[in-house]
């Protein structure tokens, strides 16, 4: 077990399979936020716009949720594109607190062209495992995920 910690077999165990997930996480992240960096955009950014592309227009706290932002990253990610007209807020006609995000026509532009390029390169970060533990790996993250 890769971790120096001297607890149990299960604490070890545990720390050991937390580790390797951040790290692998944050290597693979890393690889793919170098692409969009040659974009102008941050993953938060990058993740915007693919969930108002895939999702439709949405409330920054929606969108956050989404993302799994806090309210003040979120918004900073938003006025980061909207300076550059790639999104728009809205306020609704039938309630004017609600405030709703949407894709400009640049940001949407953006988005559809950098998409297809950001799917193959996780497709080729994902091609060291087969069909079947990649399937794996996306179900024990979810079961890890959603544990509470």
């Amino acid at each position: 077990m890769a971790t120096h910690y001297q607890g149990t077999d299960q604490e070890k165990r545990a720390l050991d399979a937390y580790i390797k997930l951040l790290r692998a996480a944050e290597s693979v992240a890393a690889r793919l936020a170098q692409e969009l960096r040659d974009d102008q955009l941050t993953i938060s950014q990058f993740g915007s716009l693919e969930a108002l592309l895939h999702l439709g227009p949405m409330s920054q706290r929606q969108l956050g949720n989404k993302l799994l932002k806090s309210s003040g990253n979120i918004t900073m990610v938003i006025d980061n594109l909207e300076k550059r007209g790639l999104v728009q807020r809205q306020r609704e006609a039938h309630d004017r607190r609600v405030v709703t995000l949407h894709l400009t026509a640049d940001g949407r532009r953006l988005i559809e062209e950098i998409f297809p390029r950001h799917v193959d390169d996780i497709v080729a970060e994902m091609a060291c495992l087969t069909a079947a533990e990649q399937d794996t790996l996306g179900q024990l993250c979810r079961k890890v995920g959603l544990e509470e």
